[in-house]
């Protein structure tokens, strides 16, 4: 594929927009929701994890809106295939950091319960009152889970319209905010009630959120990068659509070996015999003077007509 992709459908270029406006939106609303955030921080180890997630939070949009620009980028001599498959690399890097966060989070929850630190929360002046702080930590993290609850709900239908991975993990994150949201509070509240431990083990609750999210995505991104065959949303298990080109080929072509793998929201397939996995050596070394080992492949893209089934190896069109 020396040309840019071809175009999308209309359901699904319509739904890209979408996509787009709502990871706008998702951002607008995290930005407002990190500031109030840190107006409101105080003394609490799990607030102030759930206000680093949501920080956090912000890169997943981010990467996103850049990837779906980049991928636009036509195909060059250094980069053949084109750069469809950049929101996989942009989220990898994405979800490394959080992982690296995550650990980072839950070696501090930890160690405070280790340690038998005891939080404080103090008082501001509001309106000429003086208000314990933990109302206004315990106000901000109910408004702050509002708007990515809502956007996440709206980004996994398209995702699945799209098959997008990286806007699947987006929306089941936010949709799932909720429960940091909630676990804030909680911690909150035990210091309230004399509960010093139930900060930290929110905290660490919440560390564990953020690095499951990391590590799920280090998944994700790792079997695309890696040429791995389509993946379920959300699950390890083989596309459906994947797995009907596979089996409809296999049918059609006796003894062969069907290959397939995604570039960006595309797959790419390749039938070779079975029985010869790799090109000889002898027909490499016509193209390759020297290192000819290094040459195990060369395929031919159908166009015109599907291979005659009674030699796929010699495709026409």
């Amino acid at each position: 594929m020396t040309e840019p992709a071809p175009a999308y459908p209309k359901e699904i270029q319509d739904s890209l927009k979408r996509a787009v406006r709502l990871e706008w939106w998702t951002l607008f609303w995290l930005a407002l929701i990190v500031a109030m955030m840190g107006f409101a921080a105080g003394g609490s180890q799990a607030f102030r994890t759930a206000w680093i997630e949501d920080i956090l939070s912000l890169l997943a949009p981010a990467l996103f809106l850049v990837s779906r620009t980049v991928e636009k980028f036509r195909p060059t001599k250094g980069f053949p295939y084109g750069f469809l498959r950049a929101d996989s690399l942009a989220f990898f890097f994405a979800a490394a950091a959080l992982t690296a966060i995550g650990l980072f989070l839950l070696y501090e929850g930890g160690k405070t319960l280790i340690t038998g630190e005891h939080p404080s929360v103090g008082s501001i002046m509001m309106f000429g009152r003086e208000v314990w702080l933990g109302w206004v930590m315990m106000t901000a993290l109910a408004l702050s889970v509002i708007p990515p609850v809502i956007l996440g709900r709206k980004k996994r239908k398209i995702a699945k319209t799209l098959r997008d991975k990286v806007l699947f993990t987006d929306a089941d994150t936010n949709a799932a905010d909720w429960q940091t949201g909630v676990a804030g509070m909680l911690g909150i509240l035990g210091i309230a009630l004399g509960f010093w431990w139930a900060d930290a083990l929110m905290a660490v609750l919440i560390s564990l959120s953020v690095l499951k999210d990391g590590l799920q995505g280090i998944r994700i991104s790792t079997i695309s990068l890696l040429d791995g065959a389509p993946r379920k949303l959300g699950s390890l298990d083989i596309d459906e659509d994947a797995q009907a080109v596979i089996d409809r080929l296999g049918a059609r072509y006796d003894d062969v070996r069907v290959q397939i793998r995604e570039t960006g929201r595309y797959f790419r397939v390749t039938i070779e015999p079975s029985g010869s996995a790799h090109l000889p050596v002898g027909m490499a070394k016509t193209l390759i003077d020297n290192d000819a080992w290094r040459l195990i492949e060369v395929a031919e893209a159908v166009r015109d007509e599907w291979p005659d089934p009674r030699d796929p190896a010699k495709p026409r069109g």
